[in-house]
């Protein structure tokens, strides 16, 4: 009879120990453990096949001995996800894509599934049934992908036989949380199923060259469900945002081994799926008739993509005494620094008045770029000023009201020049080696916040 044994284990941090605690020594978080049995499964029980198998041993290697090789990507064709994950899918590499509930993972790996081509790939899902998988692939596109194949089923045994016997180029599973090991005797999303499950799937990537995509459930709190292990252990952690009531929704590039971690694509939601937004300045500037008092445009970079985006803000009298600070996309902590300093180098008392930020397209901005538009739009709701809709900014505010450079700036200049954008404002260090003449948009290089002030609201 098999032995078996009890462990706990950190709900948040995956930690383990021999008996409970009520803090955890790892990530200090209280009451986060829980027991769970671990139950030693004989050899006979099957799994990945090389790991019963006799393989090569391993010897160390000198860094110039060993041979690079080229990095073999497979095109997706969802050029938006293409270039979160770096320039296409790498073999053999374990993404993890997380997300709220119905914000439309399954719907965007569905949709990769029927899309891609030349490439056999296996859906494998714990969550819905065949003909629910069906439904959506029929409303996704009209003529599903033939090399597509659907599996539903939650045993990673019973999986990897199905795997030897199709032999598929990709896989998908949906979701991590769902899968579970006969060699863990404990409940499917426990940490030590999670992180048996993963590692399983984590060798059969590297071993086979088959890359593999994770959808993943999150927490209350926005974190990936599981232990933290699991974004370790994963090449690629993407998050999929947006709010489920609007039709837009963000991919973001949280770790990457293959590419930058900055990236983010931008998907719209409709009946048919999610259309790639290639231009996203289209949902990120609002289209008005008239010039409103509180809107200001900031040239912003994400990862290797600029865009232009519009701040809003609202000044008004404090109605309750103690003035509020709101903001939306924005870090709250950054906007009160930037009231400081209208306050000291600039003279606006706004110590009595409640100030509202929010991006425009429910995009989180971390740029400090678009510090000038937010101070722009915030003086411009106050005095009641409108600005021109053909101004556009791009330049990080100094404590001591200075006007400093941002690094890339010829791309921001370009995207805004594009956009028939008349003029942009930027930092006069961030002038030197830009040929002006390259670009029909007029330049203004500003050196404190003062003059642009005094340029803008004279």
């Amino acid at each position: 009879m098999a032995k078996s044994k009890t462990a706990y284990f950190c709900q948040s941090c995956g930690y383990e120990s021999a008996k409970w605690l009520g803090k955890c020594p790892s990530c200090n978080q209280w009451n986060t453990f829980v027991e769970e049995i671990i139950e030693k499964i004989p050899p006979s029980v099957p799994t990945w096949k090389t790991e019963t198998s006799s393989r090569k041993l391993s010897k160390p290697s000198k860094v110039d001995e060993i041979q690079s090789s080229v990095e073999r990507r497979i095109l997706t064709g969802d050029k938006e996800l293409d270039r979160v994950l770096g320039g296409g899918l790498v073999e053999g590499s374990l993404v993890l894509i997380g997300g709220e509930p119905g914000i439309g993972k399954s719907t965007l790996m569905l949709q990769l599934a029927l899309n891609i081509k030349g490439k056999k790939l296996l859906y494998i899902s714990g969550e819905e049934s065949e003909q629910q998988i069906k439904m959506r692939a029929e409303r996704i596109k009209e003529s599903p992908s033939s090399d597509c194949y659907i599996l539903t089923e939650t045993s990673t045994q019973n999986i990897f036989k199905q795997i030897e016997i199709l032999e598929p180029e990709i896989l998908v599973v949906d979701s991590i949380q769902t899968l579970h090991s006969a060699h863990i005797d404990s409940t499917p999303g426990s940490v030590s199923q999670v992180r048996e499950c993963t590692a399983e799937l984590l060798r059969f990537a590297k071993e086979t060259g088959v890359p593999v995509f994770l959808i993943g459930h999150i927490t209350k709190d926005g974190a990936i469900a599981g232990p933290k292990i699991l974004e370790h252990m994963v090449d690629t952690v993407l998050q999929f945002e947006g709010d489920r009531h609007h039709i837009y929704r963000i991919l973001r590039s949280i770790k990457n081994r293959f590419g930058a971690a900055s990236e983010l694509g931008i998907y719209e939601m409709q009946g048919s799926g999610l259309r790639e937004v290639s231009n996203p300045s289209e949902i990120l500037l609002s289209q008005r008739d008239e010039e409103l008092s509180g809107i200001a445009i900031s040239a912003m970079l994400e990862g290797a993509r600029p865009m232009l985006i519009e701040t809003q803000a609202l000044v008004s009298s404090a109605a309750y005494g103690t003035p509020q600070r709101s903001a939306t996309g924005f870090d709250t902590k950054r906007l009160n620094m930037l009231l400081a300093v209208l306050e000291k180098r600039c003279g606006f008392r706004l110590s009595t008045q409640d100030v509202f930020l929010n991006i425009a397209g429910g995009i989180r901005v971390e740029d400090p770029a678009i510090d000038l538009a937010v101070l722009i739009a915030i003086i411009s709701s106050q005095q009641d000023i409108p600005i021109s809709s053909k101004n556009c900014f791009a330049a990080e505010v100094g404590l001591s009201g200075e006007i400093r450079a941002v690094n890339r700036i010829e791309q921001r200049i370009a995207e805004a020049d594009k956009l028939g954008f008349e003029a942009i404002y930027i930092s006069k260090y961030n002038l030197k080696g830009i040929d002006q003449s390259k670009y029909n948009l007029e330049i203004k290089a500003v050196s404190k916040i003062e003059e642009v002030f005094e340029m803008i609201f004279g």
